[in-house]
């Protein structure tokens, strides 16, 4: 696997967890020997819902809820085989999506 890059893609409701996840993949990354750029905060995806509060009158009475989806970007650069062997076998917590594109 020479001069070749493992972009992974983090996205989570919830800051911690994937704080959490990011730094075990750099810390498994870095224990086998690869270089790791990353991780970098991309923007919070930010998701507003306006609902009317009453079922028939009273318009200007809305509840509003949003959801906030966090992300976060790295690269491992010149990953070896027990590199990707590791991040194989990485137990990440529920809750997170981990999106991996081989480059």
């Amino acid at each position: 696997m020479q001069s070749q890059k493992i972009r992974i893609r983090l996205k989570a409701f919830d800051y911690r967890l994937i704080d959490q996840s990011a730094l075990e993949i750099v810390e498994t990354a870095k224990r086998t020997g690869a270089i790791v750029k990353g991780p970098v905060p991309l923007p919070t995806r930010l998701q507003r819902f306006d609902i009317l509060r009453s079922p028939h009158v009273n318009k200007s009475s809305r509840d509003q809820f949003e959801i906030r989806t966090h992300q976060r970007l790295m690269d491992i650069v010149d990953p070896t085989d027990k590199t990707v062997d590791a991040l194989m076998k990485l137990d990440l917590p529920a809750g997170v999506d981990v999106e991996i594109k081989l480059q």
